[in-house]
């Protein structure tokens, strides 16, 4: 039922329709007119108070009151001390008697937008006038009762049932609330009710009609001042209509009975109170404190760059004895290492420019095969023995290893699933690298998937703590909380390593040394060392993403440095010259890259 409050004789009493604003405006107009016992022109729901009788009414006017040949029912109600609404309905047949007639009682209501209404409804039995017991069936829904009554050759059926959960408490009254007829399987010319407390009532609403309507029923009235019974009459009720009642009584009259259950809705179950708004300023307390310290750590490398770039930013050249000029890189880094401490992974690109850089320290030569026009271009590793005075850092073995593995040559195209195997251990082993040169406190894909494990497990929780709040609380708000800290751990574990204060100082070298290579040409140089000194420069101008300028200054200083037709570690087919050098390096970068790209160790960093 759809009630609104309205004021009568001082307090609030409920009646027809929440949101019809027009009727409930009628209805005090109503209040102060001229009364009477019959029917009334429409105009809404008359109310009845300190003894005065009145009934508007928008339905049809009463039946005759034989209502010959038509069915009629008199619905007798008793509300007891402890609240419960005794019923006892007289369904008389003025016509054909069918062989079943099905009453139907609303259970369930809403009330609020948290709540529905009760009504608990026992004791369910029919017999004839003379106590013959008649069968009854009763079937139920969310939210209705049918009683199915065997009324096959019976002219009139006594039904009976208790009710509770009709009282409540307004303001200073009581009100008695129930849908006194829920539906009829066939129409009825005339519905009864009366209504006797065993006190006086003190004011009367009632409804009719289609379900959710909130026009006046056919008449009401109280009796007049010291009467106990309130009386509502309503004509011609068609299959499936309803009519409710609301009576106001004394507060001593009953206690309040009513009977609220809790529904779910998506606006309460994330409603936003005081807890829920506390635990989202608990959760961003948490969160800015977590990035303060997360900026803390990596201002460190800012700090770093401003102290610490200038020594990387010059010519990476060590003199040696008699005029020698040798290859010294800031901090003896090599190309794998680098890359990984730049970007905290250990890449394509890491291990693309660590195959070069071993071709370029003489521990294996690049041989570009010979091939036609529009063909693919293949290339042979040839294993070379390893320079006394260049010893081999442990991930640059594993590569060496995961590159030929017990073979002496290897093209680029046979490279397969094996290959793919061996390169995990190159990667574990930079990582351990980084922790090993104390660049790292921990290893940087450790501490990624520790966080990202972190912030999944709490995206799940925040996820399944939000349906069994939201199904069972108002909380719901708080769980959606911990499932975006969840995605803000799971987002920000790509940021959690952190580089220590030499991890730091070594990060700032490197970019300098960048800078350098950025803006460096061939007259750095002597002419005589820019083969193999640019040659040692190449593999980090790949790490840099600068190959193409830095491939094409080699070519240059080893057309006018060398007389051959390729350098010392890279040889190209026989029409093949050092003119090709860059477009060469370049294609065998990114050919290598792809094929590493398509393992399944790095298919996901490609």
């Amino acid at each position: 039922m759809w009630w609104v409050r309205i004021a009568c004789g001082g307090t609030a009493l409920r009646t027809i329709a929440r949101s019809a604003a027009p009727v409930a405006a009628a209805l005090a107009m109503l209040a102060v007119a001229p009364t009477a016992a019959s029917a009334q022109p429409a105009g809404g729901p008359a109310i009845s108070a300190g003894g005065a009788t009145s009934a508007p009414q928008t339905h049809a006017g009463l039946p005759s009151s034989a209502a010959e040949g038509r069915s009629t029912n008199e619905i007798s109600l008793i509300l007891d001390g402890n609240g419960v609404l005794r019923a006892e309905e007289r369904i008389s047949f003025g016509g054909a008697v069918p062989e079943e007639f099905t009453r139907t009682f609303i259970v369930r209501e809403p009330y609020d937008t948290d709540h529905d209404r009760v009504y608990e409804i026992t004791g369910v039995s029919a017999e004839t006038p003379e106590g013959e017991p008649i069968e009854v069936r009763t079937s139920e829904t969310d939210t209705t009762m049918a009683v199915d009554i065997a009324t096959a050759g019976v002219e009139t059926a006594v039904l009976r049932y208790d009710v509770r959960g009709t009282t409540s408490d307004i303001g200073e009254r009581l009100e008695m609330e129930w849908a006194a007829v829920g539906g009829y399987s066939a129409p009825v010319a005339e519905t009864t009710v009366t209504v006797d407390a065993g006190q006086p009532p003190l004011a009367l609403s009632c409804a009719a009609g289609d379900p959710r309507s909130s026009i006046y029923c056919t008449s009401s009235d109280m009796g007049g001042h010291q009467a106990l019974i309130a009386r509502f009459l309503q004509a011609d009720l068609e299959a499936g209509q309803t009519l409710n009642i609301v009576v106001g009584y004394p507060p001593d009259t009953a206690p309040n009975t009513i009977i609220l259950a809790h529904t779910w809705s998506l606006t309460s179950a994330f409603a936003i109170t005081p807890g829920t708004a506390s635990v989202f300023g608990l959760l961003l307390a948490v969160l800015v404190g977590g990035l303060v310290a997360l900026i803390r750590l990596r201002a460190r490398d800012e700090r770093a760059l401003r102290t610490e770039a200038a020594a990387g930013d010059s010519a990476p050249l060590l003199s040696g004895g008699e005029g020698a000029i040798r290859f010294r890189p800031p901090d003896n880094v090599h190309p794998g290492q680098i890359g990984t401490l730049i970007d905290e992974q250990a890449d394509v690109v890491d291990i693309t420019a660590t195959v070069v850089d071993l071709a370029v320290r003489g521990h294996l030569t690049i041989e570009e095969l010979p091939h036609e026009h529009f063909t693919s271009v293949d290339w042979q590793l040839v294993k070379r023995p390893s320079p006394e005075d260049d010893e081999l850092l442990h991930y640059e073995r594993l590569l060496l290893d995961a590159l030929f593995h017990n073979r002496d040559e290897v093209k680029l195209s046979e490279l397969g699933d094996n290959f793919a195997s061996r390169l995990a251990g190159v990667r574990d082993e930079l990582y351990s690298d980084m922790v090993r040169l104390k660049w790292f406190a921990r290893r940087p894909n450790l501490e990624r998937n520790r966080w990202t494990t972190l912030g999944i497990a709490l995206t799940v929780l925040g996820v399944l703590l939000t349906v069994v709040l939201a199904a069972f609380t108002h909380a719901a708000f708080t769980g959606l909380a911990v499932v975006i800290a969840g995605a803000a751990v799971t987002v920000g574990a790509q940021y959690m390593p952190a580089k220590t204060k030499l991890g730091s100082a070594v990060f700032a070298h490197t970019l300098g040394f960048r800078a350098y290579l950025l803006r460096a040409d061939a007259d750095d140089v002597p002419s005589d060392r820019r083969v193999p000194l640019f040659s040692r420069y190449l593999p980090y101008a790949i790490i840099f993403d600068n190959v193409e300028r830095w491939a094409q200054i080699l070519a240059t200083a080893g057309s006018a440095e060398l007389d051959g037709g390729g350098l010392p570690w890279y040889h190209g087919p026989e029409e093949w010259r050092l003119n090709d050098f860059a477009d060469s390096i370049k294609t065998f970068t990114l050919t290598l890259s792809g094929v590493i790209s398509n393992t399944r160790q790095f298919r996901t960093l490609s």
